[in-house]
């Protein structure tokens, strides 16, 4: 078994691995020694003129094998790689199911107030450069680490679809457009990715993607919708599990038309996905959200808030905000100055239930690269100054507080964590 040593930092206490690492021998490395001679003398006779140090004796204490896992299950993911390596009973024990969902939800407890996202530029600087994505503090997006995509896109342009529980979706980003199908799920904490067999659709366009956690069978998925204008959309589902697509049928209305959400993943939120889509009724277009059940495999109208038809849209997306759904928009108040306008549904699909949270003004037009878990709005502000292209600020909603995030073109950006997900399964390859 290879193991590896991360060339980034982990996010956890490193000191209570190596403080871990020297108890290691008296855990697992139990074995005996055949006395050696030397000089006539039997080594186990030197020993008794030259007795252990106490430090060493004391490493023969015994650590039960529940409290070793316990300790485990609360190390870095890069930790826990390290020590894969000691004897086999760990190793069959970190590589279960249960131990991956001890330490991932031992570490969403950890980090619920310190977020971490992960973005990576929507093109590489040139052409024969490899996509590089960034790993960074949701609130300040300050970065902490860089990791390398280990596979390739024809188009070299890799989108994230989603992020998941540390697991990552990748896909080619303008072969939405053009039909292609190179999709990938990728852990960068563990340096191993997998990549998606074919579709059942094959080589449609216009297609949006969703990626979700399947809390209730602990699985994943990746939901493909190919839908050009107001007609039936075509769906389909793949299930980590299983390592397979099926069709899924739509059976609400067969006039929508689903929207791409671009630069920021398709929300996933109480176990649904969600989309802006457009409806034609009695002979009116509208705009209505669209949530996909992961574990019914059905679908759901949602309203959007009833004060947010006033005015011009310029710009409108759906995030996550604080485990609640949120629906941006930007336009024009009274005064014609631009802003973004914030609403959260407080309970799951009930309208009256959307609270307008924030509005940030802009002094110019501006649209929403990413809104974090955390509250932080990640805009491109368009500068009508000659030969001055765009501006990324940072906004912090609450304090309205501004930053350079330090990224200089358009993004895609997610939540991140580091996690053990897909440490074994079929096709799954390391790097």
């Amino acid at each position: 078994m290879a193991c590896r040593n991360h060339a980034h930092g982990g996010t956890g206490n490193d000191g209570i691995a190596t403080l871990f690492s020297a108890m290691v021998p008296a855990a697992c490395v139990m074995r005996q020694v055949a006395p050696m001679r030397q000089g006539g003398r039997c080594l186990s006779q030197m020993k008794e003129l030259c007795p252990q140090p106490p430090i060493l004796r004391r490493r023969n204490n015994h650590i039960p094998y529940d409290i070793a896992l316990n300790i485990l299950a609360k190390l870095p993911v890069k930790s826990v790689i390290r020590f894969r390596c000691v004897c086999k009973s760990w190793d069959s024990s970190i590589t279960t199911p249960y131990f991956i969902s001890t330490h991932l939800n031992h570490n969403n407890n950890k980090d619920r107030d310190n977020g971490y996202v992960i973005h990576k530029p929507s093109s590489p600087p040139t052409p024969f450069d490899s996509p590089v994505c960034t790993v960074a503090f949701d609130h300040t997006f300050d970065r902490i680490y860089e990791v390398r995509i280990p596979f390739d896109f024809s188009s070299n342009c890799a989108q994230i679809v989603g992020s998941c529980n540390g697991l990552l979706c990748l896909a080619d980003f303008r072969s939405l457009s053009t039909g292609d199908n190179d999709i990938y799920l990728w852990n960068p904490s563990i340096r191993k990715f997998k990549k998606l067999p074919d579709t059942c659709l094959g080589k449609v366009r216009f297609v949006t993607l969703g990626f979700a956690y399947h809390s209730e069978n602990n699985d994943y998925k990746v939901v493909r919708i190919s839908c050009r204008s107001l007609s039936t959309p075509k769906i389909e589902v793949y299930t980590l599990s299983s390592d397979s697509w099926r069709r899924v049928e739509i059976s609400l209305t067969a006039n929508l038309m689903f929207r791409k959400n671009f630069y920021s993943p398709v929300p996933l939120i109480s176990g649904s996905l969600y989309w802006f889509a457009y409806t034609k009724e009695e002979n009116c277009r509208r705009v209505i959200i669209m949530a996909f059940d992961v574990n019914s495999e059905k679908f759901k109208k949602l309203a959007l808030p009833d004060d947010c038809f006033h005015g011009r849209s310029l710009h409108r997306c759906l995030a996550l905000f604080k485990g609640k759904l949120a629906f941006l928009k930007c336009g024009r108040n009274e005064q014609r100055d631009f802003q973004f306008s914030i609403w959260v549904m407080r309970e799951y699909g009930v309208v009256e239930s959307w609270d307008k949270l924030f509005v940030v003004p802009f002094q110019r037009v501006a649209y929403c690269i990413a809104f974090t878990e955390y509250g932080s709005l990640l805009a491109r502000c368009v500068t009508r100054v000659k030969n001055q292209g765009s501006k990324f600020v940072l906004i912090d909603t609450e304090t309205l507080h501004e930053k350079d995030p330090g990224i200089q073109c358009t993004s895609f950006v997610a939540n991140f964590i580091e996690s053990l997900v897909l440490i074994d399964g079929a096709n799954v390859e390391a790097y």
